[in-house]
């Protein structure tokens, strides 16, 4: 799915943000002045800011202009980042070294897993764990599930989240290090068609402190 022109212009201060670049207190450009320098139009600038907004990165001030926090806080923001790479998600949350490593298979559907997806019980889904660290620090891991006639949710219509705090699965303990009995950031995911039919689920794990913040918008189209 390509990404939209707010999202990478929003990644690219974010980045700049956090990193340092952009110091706490410092004016934006004018809506114009990044119009122009990206060749997009004032309603693409304004998702943009929106967006840097709702992460906590930036404040606005009346007649005065946008300027970056004085405490830029890390917040994970959906559906914006849906429509992201992980790797471009990480990225624009960090200048530090992201990797991320995926493995992917066919797995016969389990009687959980085939209710939801619709599908018969060990009929072949594709199934994807992602991993991801940032400076070699354990930062993410998610399995995801599929149908095998499903590519990605370039199709969804709608995502329904639930977060939580609870204790992780042995595997995604093992991969974020975390003491037995801590408790983990959990995202429990469906991708939904415009006719209510999920097409993709997915439960992703964060070290508790990744994160201050969640923000939730729901319409993908």
């Amino acid at each position: 799915m390509p990404e939209p022109a707010y999202v990478r212009i929003a990644g690219e201060y974010a980045r700049r943000i956090r990193g340092g670049e952009l110091p706490p207190g410092v004016q934006l450009p004018s809506y114009a002045e990044i119009a122009q320098k990206n060749g997009v139009s004032d309603i693409v600038v304004r998702k943009a800011l929106e967006l840097l907004l709702s992460q906590g990165l930036v404040r606005s001030v009346r007649r005065r202009g946008i300027f970056v926090a004085d405490r830029p806080n890390l917040v994970r923001v959906s559906p914006e980042r849906q429509l992201e790479t992980a790797e471009r998600t990480f990225q624009n949350e960090s200048d530090r070294d992201i990797q991320v490593e995926r493995e992917t298979e066919q797995i016969p559907a389990t009687s959980e897993l085939a209710e939801a997806l619709g599908l018969s019980v060990g009929e072949l889904i594709t199934y994807v764990i992602t991993r991801a660290t940032e400076d070699g620090r354990p930062i993410s891991i998610s399995d995801t599930y599929h149908p095998v006639d499903v590519a990605d949710v370039s199709g969804a219509a709608f995502l329904e989240e639930t977060i939580s705090d609870q204790l992780p699965t042995a595997p995604h303990a093992e991969w974020l290090r975390t003491t037995p009995g801590d408790l983990v950031k959990t995202v429990h995911q469906q991708f939904l068609s415009a006719d209510d039919r999920v097409i993709m689920i997915s439960d992703v794990s964060y070290p508790r402190d990744r994160y201050d913040a969640f923000v939730f918008r729901m319409a993908l189209k």
